[in-house]
């Protein structure tokens, strides 16, 4: 029984640390609950859950969120090593989250729209 009750507060703080880091990721790129949601192929209502930290993801849904999330699964499970801060503007990591799930012909269209240079600050 003890065992049961251990292995059950490992799991609620193991949600502890991922909800809160999912929460980060998914700011930092920009993105709502819902288009994660859409993402990963589950309700928003549970991918919301999840962030709250009163779930746990099952490992294909957490191998999809750090997918998603362009996050590592040491990053969502609260291992933290020393990386340099990131300097780039929240639009610029939006921008990247979109640019890599472009396939592979929408990419080349991307980079010859891009090196035409008609783009002005």
């Amino acid at each position: 029984m003890q065992e049961v009750t251990a292995a059950h507060e490992l799991r609620k703080q193991l949600a502890t640390f991922i909800g809160p880091a999912a929460r980060a990721a998914r700011s930092r790129l920009g993105l709502t609950q819902a288009e994660v949601a859409r993402h990963l192929g589950i309700a928003h209502a549970v991918y919301s859950r999840l962030e709250r930290g009163k779930m746990l993801p099952s490992v294909p849904t957490l191998h999809r969120l750090c997918e998603v999330l362009d996050a590592s699964p040491n990053e969502l499970m609260g291992h933290t090593r020393a990386m340099p801060p990131d300097t780039d503007s929240p639009a610029r990591r939006r921008l990247f989250y979109r640019v890599r799930q472009l396939d592979e012909t929408r990419a080349r269209a991307m980079l010859a729209l891009l090196s035409l240079g008609t783009f002005h600050e």
